[in-house]
């Protein structure tokens, strides 16, 4: 056009100049920490299983710990409540899980028993959901040893239900070494086969 005027060029937009076929990185936990937990799980259990009543008093000192520390947040949300109420539940709820704290923490021993019966619950119930994940993924490769997982926790869980209290001495670091030995399996394969799969990618 006459007269000097010149047409305005639109102004690019900052995302035009990335290629269309580029894509956000997907993260993935590496396939060698998934295999280091995995050895983590065989060592700690290994340890547990050599010294089961240093593993079971351990294990009882720091559930009393945890205990103490649920009671004391227990007492912090009392402040931030809304109503008295509300409070008052909350300062009780603190005064139990403190109260029960330092009970496991004076008497590791007779908490033992107490923890041992608990540990056989968590265990039924966790083999309850391991077996219910293992239906899902039963298709997948590796998922075999999630059943071997599911039927050793069962099976654990059954031992102590059958033997409590004569048990407890000894029961809570030895299954707990054997759980953390066959979960430490139970990733090692999973992780080895994620490490293949990465490996044909």
């Amino acid at each position: 056009m006459d007269g000097g005027t010149k047409m305005a060029t639109p102004t690019p937009h900052p995302l035009d100049s990335f290629p269309e076929h580029e894509h956000l990185p997907e993260f993935h936990v590496p396939a060698f920490l998934f295999i280091a937990t995995a050895v983590a799980f065989i060592v700690l259990g290994t340890v547990a299983i050599a010294a089961p009543l240093v593993a079971g008093l351990a294990v009882t000192t720091l559930v009393g710990w945890l205990l103490v520390t649920g009671g004391l947040m227990h007492g912090i949300s009392a402040f931030r409540s809304d109503g008295v109420t509300r409070a008052v539940w909350q300062v009780l709820l603190g005064m139990l899980y403190v109260a029960a704290g330092l009970y496991f923490l004076a008497h590791p021993l007779i908490a033992l028993g107490t923890l041992t019966i608990s540990l056989a619950s968590v265990l039924m119930i966790e083999a309850a959901m391991d077996l219910v994940a293992w239906m899902a993924t039963r298709k997948e490769h590796g998922s075999g040893w999630l059943l071997v997982n599911t039927i050793a926790t069962f099976a654990l869980a059954t031992l102590i239900w059958l033997h409590w209290p004569s048990v407890s001495v000894w029961a809570i670091g030895t299954l707990v070494g054997v759980k953390l030995i066959v979960s430490g399996f139970s990733r090692l394969v999973r992780g080895a086969a994620g490490e293949a799969i990465g490996d044909v990618l």
